[in-house]
């Protein structure tokens, strides 16, 4: 799996996140009371120091959750974890200068270890205290070089201050009730559904993975904020994988969420999801490898949704606009049309739901206790707003409830469920065929279309390309003069923001959902991206990486339970 890298964002299926993470509801008042007990007492004594913290704030990730993991019709995996985390975040100086000042300060605001597992007042206490002293001593010295290099190194464009003033907030959260998760039956389960890939010899490996989370986190600070936060979350993965014969590896994903391991789909549904995927990567196998393109090309909704979120979403994230080693693509195009005029982008973290699919970008409460807040940052294709951490820009003073960070990590402006609509629509079936007259128009033997998509990531620092990828995994060439249209395999969609954002001409009616799990500076979140599909006057491709080990020489062993399960190949073709 890809790795964040600074100020690059990466966004990848949840399929594809490798380290899962829990939660637990154990006595979520007592341990609010100890940080609340803990942090004025810390604060308190801090306050004669000097310099003096002006902002301190506790939170916790109380966490349980159990993972199962299947292969080959055989369990591999299936345990049950606790555990529990404790992040200290602390400023000294003031909000105009502090600790954090610049990217390369921005990790000493921040401490963290691991919380007991019960309600120990004494033991919780010391392990605060002990994060806490580190962190001043951490915040402390880094703000000695941060007002030296502020008087020495030439000024900065943006002078705003380091971190904005938020109204306090309590909120303790009620959690869902939810069933206890019958681990015995997903075992059982997740058995059935990863036999289903031993009936097809050219899947070499496949996964059926299922999580399931109970979460709280906590969150208070020495501005009064207090605040609980209850989630739950079950997830699960059906992944098939494959080599061509060139040696280039491909893969098929689906990914299905709900509150409760109860409300995931049935069997029948997910056998036939995994007979999909199988069947899937069995014609990629045989699709010829495409060559590198540029001309009209159609994008599915759930296609069309990835390239938002990285072309768009990413450079629209407020801490990007004044980091002077960010690229800066929107950051003074505010009230400047940047988008063809009848697209509108809204970024909306209080929608939980979109057509009936559950947003994995959903939440109540942002990661530095802001409430989330709907953002209209498009308007009729006329940049308006950008994604607000608390940390401000010349633009924009506050938080919209953005702010955003994996347990360890300080919090920066980030996505949530990004939202693109259009008035310029067609019937998908009216789509296809301006798709044709455009390839027509443009004299192109075909286009290319992208059903499916399994990620894609962007740079977005000043000193690499302003450049994009998209990861598709289901192409087809469609051809202008009436053949059948031809799955093909081992193409990215590349390009630049500007250009690609505007040559959009026109998209489908119906909205369509991806979740993902997205990686950049402030570690990994969920998010979710949702848009309509869209006809392209023109996108380019270039070759996949391919890999050079060659698919295996001697045949996958018969299933011993194959008189019963084994479809006759002719029904499979």
């Amino acid at each position: 799996m890809n790795k964040p890298i600074a100020r690059t964002s990466i966004c990848l299926l949840l399929a594809l996140c490798a380290i899962p993470s829990f939660s637990s509801s154990s006595a979520p008042d007592s341990l609010l009371q100890i940080m609340q007990d803990e942090l004025k007492r810390a604060n308190a004594s801090l306050a004669k120091s000097e310099p003096a913290p002006y902002y301190l704030s506790y939170a916790a990730a109380d966490s349980s959750g159990t993972v199962i993991v299947a292969m080959n019709g055989s369990l591999v995996l299936s345990t049950s974890v606790r555990r529990r985390e404790a992040d200290v975040m602390m400023r000294v100086g003031s909000a105009a200068l502090d600790n954090t000042h610049s990217n390369k300060n921005r990790a000493s605001g921040i401490t963290s270890g691991t919380l007991p597992l019960n309600n120990d007042r004494d033991a919780i206490a010391r392990v605060l205290w002990q994060l806490t002293n580190r962190g001043y001593d951490q915040a402390s010295s880094a703000f000695l070089t941060v007002r030296t290099n502020t008087a020495v190194q030439s000024e900065e464009e943006d002078k705003s201050p380091d971190f904005s003033k938020e109204s306090a907030q309590e909120h303790m959260g009620d959690a869902r009730a939810i069933a206890p998760l019958n681990q015995k039956q997903w075992e059982d389960r997740a058995r059935k559904i990863s036999a289903e890939f031993l009936k097809y010899p050219e899947v070499y490996d496949s996964t059926v993975y299922l999580q399931v989370n109970d979460d709280h986190s906590y969150l208070v600070t020495s501005e009064g904020t207090a605040v609980v936060r209850p989630s739950a979350l079950s997830r699960l993965v059906i992944q098939g994988e494959t080599r061509a014969d060139d040696g280039m590896e491909l893969m098929r994903v689906e990914t299905f969420q709900a509150p409760s391991a109860d409300e995931l789909p049935s069997d029948a549904e997910l056998l036939v999801k995994a007979d999909k995927i199988s069947e899937d990567l069995k014609a990629l196998r045989a699709a010829p490898a495409a060559e590198p393109y540029a001309g009209p090309a159609l994008l599915s909704g759930r296609a069309a949704a990835v390239f938002f979120h990285e072309v768009l979403g990413h450079r629209l994230e407020g801490h990007r606009q004044r980091d002077e080693t960010e690229g800066q693509t929107f950051t003074k195009k505010i009230n400047q049309l940047v988008l063809p005029s009848f697209l509108t982008v809204v970024d909306d973290p209080t929608m939980k739901e979109l057509n009936g699919v559950k947003l994995a970008g959903s939440y109540d409460f942002d990661d530095e206790g802001v409430p989330a807040i709907r953002v209209e940052a498009v308007e009729n294709g006329v940049l308006k707003n950008f994604l607000m951490s608390r940390m401000p820009n010349k633009y924009f003073d506050h938080s919209n409830g953005h702010g955003r960070r994996q347990p360890g990590l300080m919090a920066t402006g980030r996505q949530g469920n990004l939202i693109v609509t259009s008035t310029n629509m067609v019937p998908d079936a009216e789509l296809r065929k301006k798709f044709i007259e455009e390839i027509k128009k443009q004299g192109k033997p075909y286009g290319l279309y992208f059903d499916d998509i399994q990620g894609g990531f962007t740079m977005t620092e000043r000193s690499m390309p302003q450049a994009f990828q998209v990861l598709p995994v289901m192409v087809y060439r469609v051809y202008a003069d009436g053949r059948p249209d031809e799955l093909v395999r081992g193409v990215d969609i590349v390009g630049t923001p500007l250009l690609s954002l505007n040559n959009i001409m026109v998209t489908g009616d119906t909205m369509q959902v991806f979740n993902g799990i997205c990686g950049a500076e402030s570690g990994w979140i969920p998010v979710a991206a949702a848009a309509p599909a869209m006809l392209f006057s023109e996108i380019e491709v270039q070759k996949q990486h391919k890999g050079t080990e060659r698919p295996p020489i001697l045949a996958p062993p018969e299933p011993s339970h194959a008189s019963s399960s084994k479809t006759p190949s002719k029904a499979r073709s």
